[in-house]
């Protein structure tokens, strides 16, 4: 017999701005957006305070002071909450070697077999949860389940700084009970076609065929006929083969200078040097993209005999394919840079790490 699998879902609360408000006492208690007040700023991340008042992260900021007139806008320093998320992932794996992060604030978590021996899946979300707040002083909520779909489900279930179960016996009655519009990887789009079809909630998904959701929804028809029933057999995936490892961010302003997009672009080139220095995989061809204010996106490639084996060369590459998009013809929305080409590369998905908002 198949052993339950144990996994937890952690996810930071409001993870941008309470680093903001633990950096700033002042801030503390009040509504607070990490992001620009500029006419076409956008909102990044908001406090709870500000969430009362119906402020989201990618709200513009007009609207978003609109909605609070006392909102205060914090600029973000993304190098503080990278060197923050780094802290919490060193955390994780003093439980587990079966880390898969999705974002600078979110990550599976497979506890099967806990390296800290602690008796169930729940007191080890607790001891990682008090962990965090020791170390950072921030919070985390966590979701509990038999598999990755119902445990991100469940984190959002009790935040702030709560933690929910959903364990293998009421695990598809819970998922009946959602609306389709809370499921992860349902967005809105799809949400609205489940909706004009008469699918409202996990209940009424449950009830369509598989080939109806495949006539309607192509191959994410079993994806969506499997969550209906509480099933998800995807692993915690922590060391996936790579065919690219990048970073791309998108930015609260347009930027029109070189030197701010530069910089923006070497910070990319860190994050991926990180990851190349730390496995030991180098690859052959940088690629830089570019997304202008307009949506309209570009790349740059250059492809070596020789890979890529120094901080030094990777960030002369990206600035130097940077460069060659100059004069610019808009303001620049988004930069990423990608290492690939790498030796005995697999068939695999190119694995970006996202830093942005859009």
């Amino acid at each position: 017999m198949t052993a339950v699998r144990k996994i937890i879902h952690i996810d930071m609360d409001a993870f941008y701005a309470s680093v903001e408000q633990r950096d700033r006492p002042e801030l503390k208690g009040k509504p607070v957006a990490v992001g620009s007040a500029r006419a076409r700023g956008v909102v990044a991340a908001a406090s709870y305070e500000a969430r009362t008042f119906g402020v989201r992260s990618a709200m513009p900021s007009s609207t978003a002071l609109r909605k609070c007139p006392a909102l205060i806008f914090v600029a973000p320093r993304f190098e503080v909450y990278r060197a923050v998320s780094r802290q919490i992932r060193s955390i994780f794996f003093e439980y587990t070697p079966l880390v898969e992060p999705l974002s600078l604030d979110e990550a599976y978590l497979d506890v099967t077999a806990n390296l800290r021996h602690l008796p169930s899946a729940s007191e080890t979300a607790r001891d990682i949860r008090q962990r965090i707040f020791d170390w950072t002083g921030l919070t985390a909520s966590a979701g509990i389940s038999y598999n990755k779909f119902l445990a991100k489900l469940a984190s959002d279930y009790k935040k702030p700084n709560g933690q929910f179960v959903v364990t293998p016996a009421m695990g598809p009655a819970w998922v009946e009970s959602l609306a389709v519009a809370k499921f992860h990887g349902i967005g809105p789009v799809t949400a609205e076609k489940m909706n004009k079809l008469g699918i409202h909630t996990g209940a009424d998904l449950k009830r369509q065929s598989l080939e109806f959701l495949a006539k309607h929804f192509g191959k994410s028809g079993q994806w969506y006929f499997d969550i209906a029933r509480g099933i998800d057999e995807r692993p915690v995936e922590p060391d996936r083969p790579r065919k690219s490892s990048g970073s791309e961010i998108t930015l609260l302003t347009d930027l029109t200078d070189p030197a701010a997009i530069e910089k923006e672009v070497l910070g990319q080139a860190d994050e991926v040097w990180a990851w190349c220095e730390k496995t030991h995989t180098f690859g052959h061809t940088v690629t830089v993209k570019i997304k202008y204010a307009d949506f309209r996106q570009l790349t740059r490639a250059r492809t070596l005999t020789k890979a890529v084996t120094s901080r030094q060369d990777l960030s002369d590459i990206a600035l130097a394919l940077t460069r060659s998009i100059y004069p610019l013809t808009n303001g620049v929305r988004l930069v990423g840079v990608t290492v690939s080409h790498f030796p005995a590369e697999e068939d695999d998905a190119p694995d970006q790490l996202d830093f942005g908002f859009g």
